[in-house]
């Protein structure tokens, strides 16, 4: 009589999720069958530390570094003095030979009630400009592109941490228990990669998910495989209670795994979205009106509007954290060259999506509890680079940059902070990427000292030991 050989429980695992469709994903975690008792609900909602302005956060996140000086800070002496040295002290480390200052070849006026400066390249979001929180004093330290992407995600540049949406939804849950609480819509596999949206160290249960990717159309960036025609809902249903079983017999053997119940307990998630994912992931019933408003019907604002449209449809059913990269043709924003065909190229790309969508979840009633943050990983310089003197640029810089923020309890209609004359360093009330981590907790919810985590025989936190709420950028 021949052996019968069984599959270890780690086999049996692995095989039942090829058998689910794919759809374990890494990261999806929610509660046990009800009444199993040995887990907890991971996502289920969390108290904040503090009084809440916001609910949710939508980060537009434009890859390669935008400059401030071609957007959103505007500086007369540099007009004046194009063509002529830097006249104050650079800094003492720069990565790239750079020549003399460089005037924006675009015009600036102010906007709306606030008077917020922006360049001719955002006609769009100028309209919007009453709602916008300008920060223009922002500074990091790194001037890669790996590495400040990963400050401005994790808190740091020189280890594997959490990133900024794993923290929230570790702190604070997530308010639908069929949808994943943080969701990256076609980001980039370069420069930090998906450490940008890791939980590291924290439970595998607050792992982004990630929906397309850099370089595919956003409109083929769907959850793969939310169907199971070979299979019936009660056959899986059954199928997920057995597994869940052997996990229990298994913990009890030999205690519990984070990695392990994050992989059993998506497949429970997974089966719960076979119901949720199909409507939201379609935008047919969009009105006209509403397409229009996001330039799906031009070619050059589709992508990101669509990238943009369906963040509104993830907020308004609950997702926590929601992340849209920009990172269109070579480059991306990181103009080294060719920055007056490609700045505007970028930002004709993005301009209408996103006043679309704060146009959209203001008449929604959303953008009162929606935080919108909007920024690179850091800005450029006021000088051109010599590499390529007929095809002007502008080389990595920071020390002073701008982002901006709207909604969820942001000061509106404010220019935060200022940089120098020329947009080299920030100068006044400076902002630190930890004091824009500890401020958007704030608006959250979350107390940054207080949001930590045990690990290896110490306590982190997004912030490290660093960080200082922004009392000024908040309503």
């Amino acid at each position: 009589m021949p052996y019968i050989v069984y599959p270890s429980r780690r086999e049996f695992l692995a095989r039942s999720a090829i058998g689910f469709g794919g759809l374990a994903l890494a990261g999806l975690l929610s509660e046990a069958s009800a009444g199993t008792g040995s887990h907890a609900n991971s996502l289920a909602l969390r108290p904040g530390h503090l009084p809440a302005r916001a609910k949710r956060i939508i980060f537009l996140f434009m890859k390669g570094g935008p400059s401030q000086l071609d957007t959103f800070d505007y500086k007369p002496l540099l007009q004046r003095d194009h063509g002529k040295p830097l006249p104050i002290a650079g800094p003492k480390l720069i990565k790239r030979d750079t020549g003399q200052l460089l005037r924006s070849p675009w015009k600036f006026r102010q906007h709306g009630d606030s008077g917020i400066t922006i360049s001719e390249l955002f006609p769009h979001i100028a309209t919007c400009a009453d709602d916008l929180c300008v920060v223009r004093s922002l500074y990091g330290t790194n001037p890669e592109h790996g590495g400040a992407m990963l400050k401005l995600h994790t808190g740091t540049d020189a280890f594997v941490w959490p990133s900024m949406g794993s923290w929230i939804i570790y702190g604070l849950g997530t308010e639908n228990q069929n949808l994943p609480g943080f969701i990256t819509i076609s980001p980039s596999l370069f420069a930090g990669g998906s450490a940008n949206w890791s939980s590291a160290f924290l439970p595998a249960a607050y792992q982004g998910t990630a929906i397309g990717r850099a370089g595919l159309p956003t409109d083929q960036a769907k959850f793969d495989f939310i169907e199971n025609r070979r299979t019936t809902q009660r056959l899986q249903a059954r199928q997920l209670e057995f597994l869940q079983r052997m996990n229990r017999r298994y913990g009890e053997q030999t205690g519990t795994s984070s990695e392990l119940e994050a992989r059993i307990e998506s497949f429970e998630l997974a089966f719960r979205m076979q119901t949720a994912v199909p409507e939201l992931q379609t935008i047919s019933r969009e009105t006209d009106e509403t397409r229009r408003l996001y330039g799906l019907d031009e070619p050059m604002t589709h992508d990101f509007g669509y990238q943009c449209l369906l963040a509104r449809r993830f907020a308004e059913r609950g997702v926590r954290f929601i992340q849209l990269t920009h990172q269109h043709g070579p480059g991306h924003w990181d103009q080294h060259d060719s920055l007056v065909e490609r700045h505007a190229e970028n930002a004709q790309r993005v301009d209408k999506p996103i006043a679309g969508l704060l146009i959209d979840l203001k008449r929604r009633g959303l953008l009162e509890d929606t935080l919108v943050l909007w920024g690179g990983e850091f800005g450029r310089t006021p000088m051109s680079e010599v590499t390529k003197p007929d095809k002007l640029g502008r080389e990595h810089n920071p020390h002073g940059f701008t982002m901006w923020l709207a909604g969820g309890g942001v000061n509106r209609g404010l220019q935060y902070g200022r940089t120098d004359d020329y947009g080299y360093f920030a100068v006044e009330d400076k902002v630190h990427i930890h004091d824009l981590h500890a401020t958007i907790l704030y608006l959250l919810g979350l107390d940054h000292t207080r949001l930590t985590y045990r690990y290896s025989g110490r306590d982190f936190r997004l912030t490290d030991v660093y960080g200082q709420v922004v009392d000024g950028m908040i309503a």
